[in-house]
């Protein structure tokens, strides 16, 4: 135990500043009931102080009753001397945010984070969870432990900051695989989910008031990353096929999209705009974010092809994150950046946090190449058309024509239900899916939606 007791040397008896400082850690909680003290030898070195000065602040505390000893063990924490921790000081100093902080601070209150339901719901369609009833964790539990045992001290030192090798190798071959993602290696940065993918990205290509294009109605946590950055937001509206690249505005020098199935709506880029989306960049010298949230998960037809695979210039920034397919708590994702982009977006990551933890690296980079991965996305995605069809057979039971179902045929993770904003009003005052379900408000992406129309909610299927 490390304990740090400021000493001046001119107030008294030295013992007795050693001794105060002890009662003051045991009063206040600081040191808790039945908690062993370090031994006089160890609190004379951490103190730098004599043992016979340890020795006595000891016997005083023995004396009083906040400690006793233990023949054979120790000094111990008497029970019953707490008198509860120290309350935080009552008023705060008011220090200034930089324009960040403050936009930061106001993106808190406004977002919308799926949490735990406090009780039990016969339907939870709350976004944004993995399948952790069909997850190998047992399998996964014992790769995680065979390379935390086999590991050499040197790989717990600080490791690559794009990722390590094995990962970022494994990475490249699925997406070339499953999303005819073009690119090597070197090209993947293996970053904390892609929360931090998009943040990268705003920190290294964006400055304040620079004009950005978005999908309107689009995903919350893109749109808050880029007001933070103090980006100047261009919407673009979002119709059956996505955005219209004939809509982006001349002045946008950077567009976010998520083309294989538009967040929330379900839209699917179709060729056609997507071939004009990249012969926009080209003609304006912009990029392209693609964010491929739920890529892997489609139900009807033929796989889609990734935007970037389409890409001849480098002008695409891809994003991909395990933690829709794995669990949440890994917090592993990816960006596959056009190579010119790769040094600056490799210094950022170090910079942000250094690197992405390394163990869990090498244990996810197992996982897909032993075939693990692509076997449990298999089984998940039968698993999740069993409910699809279930939710959208009900919907259409029970609500018939009177209910607007998009995204269901590109299959995806979620579809959304447009409704009437009364309609809506009438579930939030208690009626039936209020009480006996958890769905996602559309309102919320953005909060102008409503009035733009924008009104219903977004069903996961998984």
């Amino acid at each position: 135990m490390q304990l740090t007791i400021p000493l001046s040397k001119k107030a008294g008896p030295l013992f007795q500043e050693v001794y105060r400082g002890l009662r003051e850690g045991i009063l206040s909680g600081t040191l808790r009931e039945g908690q062993k003290l370090p031994s006089t030898r160890d609190l004379a070195e951490q103190l730098g102080i004599s043992r016979t000065v340890a020795l006595l602040a000891y016997d005083q505390l023995l004396a009083e009753g906040f400690a006793a000893g233990r023949e054979g063990s120790g000094t111990y924490v008497r029970s019953g001397v707490r008198l509860g921790r120290p309350a935080s000081p009552e008023y705060s100093a008011k220090v200034r945010l930089t324009k960040f902080g403050d936009l930061a601070a106001a993106a808190w209150t406004r977002m919308d984070f799926p949490v735990r339901a406090t009780r039990s719901l016969p339907y939870d369609f709350a976004y944004g969870r993995s399948d952790l009833e069909t997850f190998p964790f047992e399998k996964w539990r014992r790769i995680l432990l065979r390379l935390a045992r086999r590991a050499s001290v040197s790989e717990f030192d600080y490791g690559p900051a794009a990722g390590k090798t094995a990962l970022r190798d494994a990475i490249c071959n699925h997406l070339q695989r499953s999303r005819a993602v073009v690119s090597d290696p070197s090209q993947v940065i293996v970053v904390n989910g892609s929360q931090q993918a998009l943040d990268l990205i705003a920190r290294v290509l964006l400055a304040p008031g620079e004009p950005v294009a978005i999908e309107d109605p689009s995903y919350q946590g893109t749109t808050e990353i880029l007001r933070a950055a103090g980006a100047r937001l261009l919407p673009l509206a979002v119709d059956r096929e996505g955005i219209d690249p004939g809509e982006i505005p001349s002045s946008a020098r950077i567009v976010f999209v998520t083309p294989s199935h538009q967040y929330p709506t379900g839209a699917i880029l179709p060729l056609a705009r997507r071939l004009a989306l990249l012969d926009w960049a080209k003609r304006r010298n912009a990029v392209i974010v693609e964010d491929d949230y739920d890529g892997e998960f489609r139900y009807e037809g033929q796989p889609l092809e990734s935007l970037q695979g389409l890409d001849r210039e480098g002008r695409v920034i891809y994003i991909g994150t395990f933690s829709r397919t794995i669990f949440s708590a890994l917090r592993i994702g990816y960006l596959v950046v056009p190579k010119g982009l790769v040094t600056a977006f490799t210094a950022a990551k170090w910079l942000c946090d250094r690197h992405t933890a390394t163990l869990e690296q090498a244990t996810l980079a197992e996982f897909i190449a032993s075939g693990m991965y692509e076997r449990y996305l298999r089984k998940v995605r039968r698993e999740n058309a069993k409910r699809r069809g279930a939710l959208l057979d009900a919907i259409r039971s029970h609500l018939g024509d009177g209910a607007e179902v998009t995204g269901d045929g590109a299959g995806g993770s979620h579809c959304a239900m447009a409704a009437t904003a009364s309609e809506r009003r009438g579930c939030d005052r208690g009626g039936g899916s209020a009480r006996s379900s958890r769905l996602r408000d559309l309102s919320v992406l953005p909060e102008e939606a409503e009035a733009d129309g924008h009104c219903g909610w977004l069903f996961e299927n998984e």
